[in-house]
């Protein structure tokens, strides 16, 4: 195993893991309408827009807001007094404050790939968790290659993180992206240019309260506080992927006068 996964080859591994799963719930999502399935040319543009753009806005402006944060002074120095570790201020910063207001919103430009197609309020949903997913399958490669790379990590370990990724943070971005997908889908349909910003807030909070849940041993250092949180995450984004899939199994599509 350890020859094979020095070998360019491991690489294709760890992309075809990171995608596999992702796109399995990509095909689930668009399949659970009952009415009107979407496109699957949009669907899957939106995956992809999510899967390489979205990546990249939300890296460049996660140095940005993560620079201009850590010049303000009285916030690092609540958190300092607080937590008594840079580290742990720099994670709070960073998982907590600016992946969540910046991922929700790069994962959001996703959602414009479906906008000819968008009739109803509940087609928001459906390319919003396509460029979730999409977006989660890039952080999924990167944190693969990331272990894959580490002193303490390697071949197994770097798969394993993909694997407990996929059924965990995929869904987190897949159902918090739907949220701001049926936000926008609003604003289109409503023409009213700022409807989307509640679905967005919520869907910053949904992203903020994962991160919190699976770093509440690092900040807290409870015993079994990781081994909890990160349950208490998983089941925290399973029950709000459900609740995306019930309501595109259970109504027809929705137009924004009705809703």
């Amino acid at each position: 195993m350890a020859g094979f996964a020095d070998s360019p080859y491991f690489l294709g591994v760890l992309l075809i893991s990171a995608f596999t799963m992702p796109i399995v719930f990509m095909v689930w999502i668009r399949n659970t309408a009952r009415y009107g399935r979407e496109p699957w040319r949009n669907v899957i543009r939106a995956f992809l827009w999510g899967a390489v753009f979205s990546v990249i806005v939300a890296v460049i402006f996660s140095l940005i807001l993560a620079a201009t944060l850590g010049q303000v002074g009285p916030l690092n120095t609540f958190l300092i007094r607080r937590f008594h570790d840079p580290d742990v201020v720099f994670l709070i910063i960073g998982a907590l404050i600016v992946a969540p207001i910046v991922e929700e919103a790069a994962k959001g430009l996703g959602v414009r790939e479906g906008r000819p197609e968008i009739q109803g309020l509940l087609d928001g949903l459906v390319y919003g968790a396509a460029a979730g997913l999409g977006f989660s399958a890039t952080e999924n490669l990167i944190y693969g290659v990331n272990t894959l790379l580490s002193p303490d990590g390697g071949a197994t370990a770097s798969l394993a993180v993909i694997a407990i990724r996929s059924f965990s943070s995929s869904f987190l971005h897949a159902s918090s992206s739907a949220t701001f997908g049926y936000g926008l889908a609003k604003a289109w349909l409503t023409r009213r240019t700022w409807a989307f910003v509640p679905y967005y807030l919520l869907a910053v909070i949904m992203h903020s309260t994962f991160n919190l849940l699976t770093t509440i041993g690092v900040l807290y250092a409870t015993p079994y506080g990781e081994t909890v949180g990160f349950v208490a995450a998983v089941a925290f984004a399973l029950v709000a992927i459900t609740i995306v899939r019930l309501k595109l199994a259970a109504h027809p599509r929705t137009v924004a006068g009705n809703r």
